[in-house]
């Protein structure tokens, strides 16, 4: 018996985000904070507001806030990566990534960092896994009921957490959810 590879875009990204951490914290102190956070003075014409507009989702505050993530990242991760594919999956969280830091920089005046927000993109997508398709999964209302909102109300609490990178997160991954006719009709 042999230790299967068995979702690349999830596994890899995983090790990259603990190496980026391990990293930070020995050989390149403020490697986080310089190429894997991004910050509200986002310019379109800037190649590192770019680079760090994807690259925030792979820098951590700590290690408590990468296993926090690392834990939903590895639960629904794979089941995600077969049923919409490795690459659909790596676009859906890029773009989730490009949005929250440009949306971030629009409205807010905090930097960000972490993968919260594709956390959230997952656990919203996960919802529509057995999706039938001209149907919208009670799940998905549940979870965007309770998820979405309890983010709203936190929203409002000074706890250091982005509720606004949940919130566009979770209306990511509904959407990709969405948009993703993959429910198949059954009987």
């Amino acid at each position: 018996m042999r230790i299967h590879y068995n979702a690349p875009v999830t596994l890899t990204f995983c090790l990259i985000c603990a190496l980026i951490l391990l990293l930070d914290r020995t050989l390149l102190p403020s490697v986080i904070k310089t190429y894997f956070t991004t910050f509200p003075q986002f310019s379109p014409l800037d190649i590192l507001s770019w680079i760090r507009s994807v690259g925030h989702i792979f820098g951590h505050a700590d290690m408590g806030h990468l296993m926090g993530n690392l834990t939903y990242l590895l639960l629904l991760g794979p089941i995600l990566e077969e049923k919409y594919g490795s690459r659909d999956l790596m676009i859906m969280m890029v773009c989730t990534a490009v949005v929250t830091a440009v949306l971030n920089a629009m409205f807010l005046s905090t930097a960000l960092h972490g993968a919260s927000g594709i956390v959230f993109m997952f656990i919203l997508l996960s919802s529509f896994a057995n999706r039938v398709s001209g149907t919208i999964p009670l799940t998905f209302v549940l979870l965007a009921t309770l998820y979405l909102g309890s983010e709203v109300a936190q929203a409002f609490g000074n706890n250091n957490i982005s509720q606004f990178a949940h919130i566009v997160g979770g209306l990511a991954g509904a959407f990709f959810g969405y948009i993703t006719d993959s429910g198949k009709s059954r009987t």
